[in-house]
């Protein structure tokens, strides 16, 4: 048991002592994590693994760093904290994934006003369920407690995870070509971007967010809202073993118009059919209660397209079975063709 306490901090608004506490009931959400490659536990000056390279040529490492962003707002509103911790490593592990690489480990930041022990370890338990969707080992992270910098019931969440992949197996765009297919793999809801617009919209600090809402089948807006981002590690690099995939793109902030082009060949646009986008009912709403423009709309939410996959033509209908087979209802959204304008939406 440490034996550490300082009267003095504690009287300053930090108690270390809680600080033990929450990382006591967090290491039975960590345990679950664990991969081969893990060396000891959480607890040290540095997360330690040790990655299995057999097979690779040249592995490369990628890594990716992200938060939550103001999506954090609908958490304290809705007292509701152990989702968000999945959309910190969905937002890190999905961007390696663009560069064809696994996620090996992550580890988190939280930054809080004040440290209750249940609702940081309620946090953590969402980082370690992203972690195990993601294939990742969680082997640290950091719990700061600053009062006067944050509000006492308020917090930040961050994160970074470390990939690998072997570089021949770097996704390249360099084979795309006119009349590959662009597929969409469907997203879960707004992810984690655009909330700082949609707090304004629907007025999320002082409106009824808990009520059913007819719009959304019965769901309330704020839990609707909460839905966790999905994970798409495991049935992409199913869908990467078994066909060539040209390029991955996931569509964060910035929506279609950033995020399709960053994986696309110069010379080359992105032809997506528009009646083809399975438009979720939230955006819908989004769209109606604060009438943005539909191209404001497609620039700034997934609009129900969470990635995105360039493969052959030849390989379209393969690579649907394979992502159906795993979970995902892919579908195709478009194609490439010869163009200056990296996205129309037709």
């Amino acid at each position: 048991m440490n034996n550490s306490y300082s009267e003095s901090y504690a009287a300053a608004g930090v108690d270390i002592t809680a600080g033990y506490k929450a990382v006591e009931l967090m290491k039975e959400h960590i345990a679950r994590t664990t991969t081969p490659g893990v060396i000891g536990s959480v607890g040290g000056f540095g997360g330690l693994f040790a990655p299995d390279l057999t097979g690779m040529k040249e592995p490369v490492l990628v890594s990716g760093t992200d938060g939550v962003g103001t999506k954090l707002k609908l958490a304290f509103l809705m007292d509701k904290h152990d989702t968000v911790g999945i959309d910190c490593v969905a937002m890190c592990a999905n961007d390696v994934l663009c560069c064809g690489a696994r996620p090996l480990f992550f580890l988190d930041y939280i930054a809080c006003g004040r440290n209750d022990p249940a609702r940081i370890a309620s946090i953590v338990s969402g980082v370690a369920e992203g972690c195990v969707q993601a294939g990742a080992a969680l082997i640290g992270g950091e719990t700061a407690e600053m009062p006067g910098f944050y509000p006492a019931e308020e917090y930040d969440l961050a994160g970074f995870v470390v990939g690998i992949v072997d570089r021949e197996k770097m996704l390249d765009n360099s084979a795309m070509k006119p009349g590959d297919v662009i597929l969409a793999l469907p997203s879960s809801g707004v992810h984690s971007n655009g909330f700082s617009l949609v707090r304004k919209i629907f007025n999320v600090e002082t409106a009824d967010i808990k009520s059913s809402c007819a719009a959304l089948d019965g769901a309330s807006i704020g839990e609707t809202l909460l839905t966790p981002t999905k994970i798409y590690i495991k049935p992409m690099l199913a869908l990467m073993d078994a066909v060539t995939v040209k390029g991955v793109s996931h569509i964060t902030g910035g929506g279609f118009y950033e995020n399709i082009p960053r994986s696309i060949k110069a010379g080359l646009g992105a032809k997506i059919e528009k009646s083809a986008v399975r438009v979720l009912p939230i955006f819908d709403l989004i769209q109606k209660t604060g009438d943005i423009p539909e191209r404001d709309m497609f620039n700034t939410f997934n609009m129900g397209v969470g990635m995105t996959a360039v493969v052959d033509k030849s390989d379209a209908d393969k690579a649907i079975e394979i992502l159906r087979a795993n979970g995902e209802n892919a579908y195709v959204l478009g194609e490439l063709v010869e163009s200056d304008e990296r996205v129309a939406l037709c």
